[in-house]
């Protein structure tokens, strides 16, 4: 029941949901306490306008996004023994398909892992369960699925049970546990990978981390950061999202 609860609170909590609460409650307050009301609505307004900004979003991005890229020479010499992939949501009911299948984030790592194995050789784990019970297929055999018939990659491992990054890791280590693997190449979006560390060297493995997706690229002080985007609260949010995923999880789990 926790984990649900987590999910419902880190939801209410992303932009652009406590700004408007503000500002409603400015409005309610207006007749009885100006002061108190103008202040919530200004206070709703001011961070609604910073929070559509790219320059606030890559000031926050730039702090999780601190693992640099896979380089081709760190590739060559890594003595990783497997790939593992890590699942990033579910395209549910895809009527242009007629199944549930990957999502967005989900392909692009995955199509990431599959440039990996065909350079490295090594074999993939896809790791990703059924996040909720009314969900058909698991995020892991999306992934095979997609990774074997499309792009010609073999997967050798499915991890179905996991939920959460935290298990994505704990699982995955049972899993290769058999076959007495530590060291990985570990693949999941730039923004995603300081947790996704935390996580899975605690289970035990070494990571070399191979992150993809990067946002806080490019110059930061440009006049195009500084004209509101609606892209930049959905990146905000995403950053948002993983800052208080690393604070629950130490709280939770280290």
């Amino acid at each position: 029941m926790d984990f649900f609860i987590v999910k419902i609170l880190g939801q209410l909590a992303m932009p652009p949901g406590p700004m408007l609460i503000l500002m409603v409650t400015g409005l309610l307050l207006l007749r009885r306490y100006q002061r108190a009301g103008r202040i919530l609505l200004a206070t709703g307004f001011t961070l609604l306008l910073l929070f559509t900004l790219p320059l606030v979003s890559k000031l926050l991005i730039m702090n999780l996004e601190n693992t640099p890229a896979l380089s081709q020479e760190t590739l060559g010499q890594s003595d990783a023994k497997a790939i593992i992939v890590l699942g990033g949501g579910s395209y549910l009911n895809a009527p242009e398909y007629g199944e549930d299948t990957v999502g967005s984030a989900t392909l692009e790592r995955i199509r990431y892992g599959a440039y990996l194995q065909k350079k490295s050789q090594l074999p993939v784990l896809v790791t990703g369960g059924q996040v909720y019970s009314w969900i058909k297929t698991t995020e892991a055999d999306n992934m095979k699925r997609v990774m074997t018939s499309q792009l010609q990659v073999p997967v050798k491992w499915t991890e179905t049970r996991s939920r959460n990054t935290w298990e994505n890791a704990l699982y995955s280590r049972e899993v290769l546990k058999e076959n007495d693997i530590k060291k990985i190449i570990l693949v999941t979006h730039a923004i995603h990978m300081k947790r996704a560390i935390m996580c899975f060297e605690a289970a035990g493995f070494e990571v070399t981390p191979a992150p993809l997706g990067f946002h806080s690229e490019g110059g930061l002080f440009t006049i195009f950061n500084l004209i509101p985007d609606a892209g930049a609260m959905s990146r905000i949010k995403q950053a948002l999202h993983e800052i208080l995923g690393i604070l629950w999880y130490k709280l939770r789990y280290f």
